[in-house]
């Protein structure tokens, strides 16, 4: 049986799984399950992952949800999977793990609770709340600060001083991806001072082409309605369009 896999492309996570799979050839059905209308808590798909969350997979008798869990899975599973993105050495391996055990702890919560508490909450059925978006800008700047001057380590293009991606690479790009539905002024405000991070976003995006562009299409869609609606003056309005929620 082919591989199946369950997402939202809005969702961070789930891009990162299905560019994950474009670019290293592994055939795979996407199933879209759109978040906007909560179909992640149908009994249908609660039936495949009881916890109501994407990305999800089903390979053969196998279903398997969290990102990084899944990643590590189709990087084990698949021999079209070169060995810079989960490599064979078990000391490059563990501290891929300290990589996105960190993340899970400190980017995503920064990254994830800025955007939906300065932007997305209205178009998701909830109110934006200041005090959580500054708690979460704080914890977004110390974390973009940590990927400068730790985690990005001399002149590599990729985390933990690769010249080559990882699946940490990956996840935490497509984390900060989310991003773009900021105004242009707020992202650039955030990202002006890191110089090391915003070059490594671009190693990415180009070491996964032409896949990386292609599947943020319905992220890109969302910050150009986003952006229209700003130049309207439009604070209150129905769901731009997008189908999903962070």
């Amino acid at each position: 049986m082919k591989l199946k896999v369950y997402a939202d492309r809005m969702s961070q996570p789930s891009r990162a799984v299905i560019i994950f799979c474009k670019v290293n050839g592994i055939e795979f059905d996407e199933v879209l399950i759109i978040l906007a209308k909560r179909q992640q808590l149908s009994p249908e798909f609660k039936e495949i992952n009881p916890l109501g969350k994407v990305p999800t997979i089903v390979d053969g008798r196998l279903k398997l949800f969290e990102s990084h869990a899944i990643l590590i899975y189709l990087s084990s599973a698949f021999p079209s999977v070169a060995d810079h993105w989960y490599p064979n050495d078990l000391s490059k391996r563990a501290k891929i793990h300290s990589v996105l055990d960190w993340h899970h702890s400190n980017l995503r919560p920064g990254a994830a609770g800025y955007v939906m508490n300065s932007v997305l909450a209205p178009f998701l059925g909830g109110s934006l709340d200041s005090k959580a978006a500054a708690e979460a800008e704080q914890i977004l700047t110390k974390s973009l600060s940590t990927l400068e001057t730790f985690w990005l380590k001399g002149n590599a293009k990729f985390l933990l001083g690769s010249n080559q991606p990882s699946i940490a690479d990956l996840s935490l790009v497509c984390e900060l991806m989310q991003l773009q539905v900021l105004d242009e002024k707020d992202r650039l405000r955030l990202f002006s001072p890191y110089k090391k991070v915003e070059e490594w976003i671009e190693n990415t995006r180009k070491a996964t082409q032409p896949h990386f562009d292609v599947v943020h299409k319905t992220l890109y869609g969302a910050k150009d309605k986003f952006e229209k609606q700003r130049k309207m003056g439009t604070t209150t309005v129905s769901k731009p369009g997008f189908q999903s929620k962070m």
